[in-house]
């Protein structure tokens, strides 16, 4: 379950999924195949959806009636998908699409978390190295002056440890209320607007937003979604309020008879290739292909932009560090030769 939203995260999704896809595929039965996936569910949460669903079944209710009923966790992509897998007798073949779907965005998340890891690290360092600096400054710099007692690294080490319980506690609440305030969705379109129009947030936002768009689209194009609720449906799944207004722009047009690439032509996010693509699929009667390769396209893109933006992340936070130890070096010295040439009477 994610930390910041009430529906299950990729990874539980994933697991789900594959282990669905596996049973049914092997003949066993839903109800079966649900309580299978349960048991293999990574967390109480994701059980506890999964027997939701399973006792629906038995009591009479459709796979895609279950999976309606936990939409407060289930993506709205996850739901229309399964209803028409259901609908359509492709029901195996979705929830393979789906398990593939969800796996490669674990891995993107795994790849852009590994990326990140190192710069988090050396900004932790910085803090505590930092702030531990400062403090050892100031009582260096009383003492020096004549302002306080002899030298306590006794006192400096508690002071500095009460003052980290504080910024703990700081960051827990404020962590707490951030938290709160996603799962409620009030920080949706704030955060959307950060995430879509700051640099270099920008550039990945939009690269995974059009990936999921690109290979949502093509999964309900090919499960035998009509094209208005393929596009809305895929639209949600960008996971970007701002890229999913501009998308939706496309649907009047297309119920006006457009085609797709028309109805597209205006959006400001949904770059030349894509359109292009989308065109190449729509002339040849390969739009759910096409659509896929346009989804593989954008996730290469958005790795590559993760990767710009972690080294960006690396250097300033390499700049910030120097700035921190330079100022405490500098600010030592000019202490002690203050506090030397005071004694003397200079």
């Amino acid at each position: 379950m994610g930390i910041f939203t009430k529906q299950m995260s990729a990874r539980e999704l994933a697991l789900v999924c594959r282990q669905m896809a596996t049973a049914y595929t092997a003949g066993i039965p839903i109800i079966r195949a649900l309580e299978m996936a349960g048991r293999e569910a990574p967390n109480s949460r994701a059980r506890e959806v999964v027997k939701a669903m399973r006792e629906d079944i038995e009591g009479g209710s459709t796979l895609a009636e279950a999976a309606q009923r936990q939409r407060t966790y289930l993506p709205p992509m996850f739901v229309e998908l399964i209803a028409n897998g259901e609908k359509g007798g492709r029901l195996d073949a979705m929830l393979g699409d789906l398990a593939t779907y969800y796996e490669d965005r674990v891995n993107l998340q795994r790849q852009i978390v590994t990326m990140a890891v190192y710069p988090a690290l050396q900004l932790a360092i910085a803090w505590f190295l930092g702030t531990f600096a400062f403090m050892l400054l100031g009582q260096l710099g009383a003492t020096l002056e004549g302002r306080g007692d002899a030298f306590d690294f006794a006192g400096l080490f508690a002071s500095y440890v009460r003052f980290q319980g504080r910024a703990a506690v700081v960051f827990a609440l404020a962590m707490g209320i951030i938290i709160v305030l996603s799962r409620s969705g009030v920080l949706r379109w704030p955060w959307g607007w950060i995430r879509t129009y700051i640099w270099p947030l920008s550039n990945v936002t939009r690269r995974f937003a059009l990936a999921r768009f690109c290979r949502g689209l093509s999964l309900l194009v090919g499960s035998g979604v009509n094209i208005v609720h393929a596009i809305r449906g895929a639209a949600g799944a960008a996971g970007n309020p701002f890229i999913e207004r501009d998308l939706l722009e496309a649907v009047p047009p297309v119920q006006s008879g457009a085609p797709l690439t028309e109805a597209f032509s205006r959006s400001k996010f949904l770059d030349r290739t894509t359109r292009e693509m989308i065109a190449v699929g729509e002339a040849s009667g390969e739009l759910e292909a096409s659509l896929r390769k346009a989804s593989d396209y954008h996730f290469d893109q958005a790795t590559n932009a993760t990767q710009v933006m972690v080294r960006v992340g690396f250097v300033l936070t390499i700049v910030l560090v120097a700035m921190v130890v330079g100022y405490v070096v500098i600010s030592f010295y000019a202490q002690l030769y203050g506090g030397m040439l005071d004694g003397v009477g200079l």
